[in-house]
């Protein structure tokens, strides 16, 4: 059996879909399972064994319609006899129309429904505390009736040798030992996804006077001012705390790193997902034009807690769409006031530290 999965978008995206290939794996050992991903979040299938080849979406096929008809032609001459198009957008589309695979999943979406043999119900709200993100990309799997027990949560891999390199590095920083690491995802991928920068640095204090916790930054070198920002808006006794320049060179060192750190507080994104498949706690503040519901994965109020605008201020949301959310988030960020959420950070804290 020869299946494709496709999943395009960000790295939070490509992981929590991985699961797909996971679960493939275990119900079919001896199938050949490709996953169709974009070219910047290969890092985080590394080491993935349920993955067989990984088939790159490049800016060029976005751009040419000839590429994107040669990778449709690329596909259709693999044969494949399941496609899960876990994507659903107009690329994904003419994959799947060109594909000829024998059985073609996706949701069910009005308008493309013909493209697919198979469209399973998009569910607007979760039955369990996985979150829709995980939920539904479990359902795309039903089709199938997988006679196994499905396995929700995405996986990480990380080498003896990437994990003493970030050894390695821990101590040429001089982190200390005897202490728990706080990794800080301090910066979403915009800035319509990133906690007000003072807020954050208010966080940061809240975190370094409630805990004796070294603390890190996760930060591309791009955001170095921004970081600068809230580290100099810290007091002295947090800025002690800080290893600001611990920082790895790419995407497979950050995972190292975060392998050795204890748990992570901060926006929503690709860090705090890679942070749930390396199995650490996680503490998550939420934009306000992101769908709590659907990001909250694993929520069970002890290791994974999250917090959005709308839990203490749902009268800001009364019949607004997510565009007109999405229009005023920077406004909203800055409704979203630190003290609102600090005796659950502190209660975070307080279950995965203080022990």
């Amino acid at each position: 059996m020869k299946i494709l999965v496709i999943q395009q978008k960000m790295i939070g995206d490509v992981l929590v879909s991985s699961i797909i290939c996971n679960n493939l794996r275990i119900a079919y050992p001896d199938a050949q399972i490709d996953y169709l991903v974009y070219s910047s979040t290969t890092p985080v299938l590394e080491g993935n064994s349920s993955i067989d080849n990984i088939i790159l979406f490049e800016e060029k096929h976005r751009k040419s319609k000839k590429e994107l008809l040669q990778l449709g032609l690329q596909i259709r001459n693999e044969k494949y006899d399941v496609l899960i198009d876990a994507y659903s957008k107009l690329e994904s589309w003419v994959l799947v129309l060109l594909s000829n695979a024998k059985r073609k999943i996706s949701y069910k979406k009005p308008g493309r429904n013909f493209l697919y043999t198979d469209n399973i119900p998009f569910e607007s709200y979760p039955k369990t505390n996985l979150g829709l993100a995980i939920e539904r990309r479990l359902s795309l799997l039903e089709p199938l009736d997988l006679q196994i027990k499905t396995d929700p949560i995405p996986k990480l891999f990380v080498s003896d040798k990437e994990n003493q390199d970030a050894i390695a590095l821990f101590e040429k920083h001089k982190v200390q030992k005897d202490r728990k690491t706080i990794m800080i995802s301090l910066l979403g991928s915009e800035k319509l996804k990133t906690y007000p920068l003072a807020f954050m640095a208010e966080v940061v204090d809240y975190i370094a006077d409630q805990e004796d916790v070294n603390i890190l930054f996760n930060y591309f070198p791009k955001q170095l001012e921004s970081a600068k920002t809230v580290f100099n808006a810290c007091k002295p006794s947090t800025q002690e705390k800080i290893y600001f320049d611990l920082l790895g060179d790419d995407l497979r060192s950050f995972i190292a790193i975060m392998n050795q750190c204890d748990l992570i507080i901060g926006n929503d994104g690709g860090a705090i997902n890679m942070a749930k498949a390396l199995e650490k706690p996680s503490f998550i503040i939420f934009s306000p034009w992101i769908e709590k519901k659907i990001w909250a994965t694993f929520e069970d109020g002890i290791h994974h807690l999250s917090v959005h605008l709308k839990d203490f201020r749902p009268d800001l949301f009364v019949d607004k769409t997510e565009k007109m959310l999405k229009k005023e988030a920077l406004f909203l960020y800055e409704e979203f006031r630190p003290d609102f959420f600090s005796d659950t950070i502190k209660l975070f804290l307080n279950q995965n530290i203080s022990k």
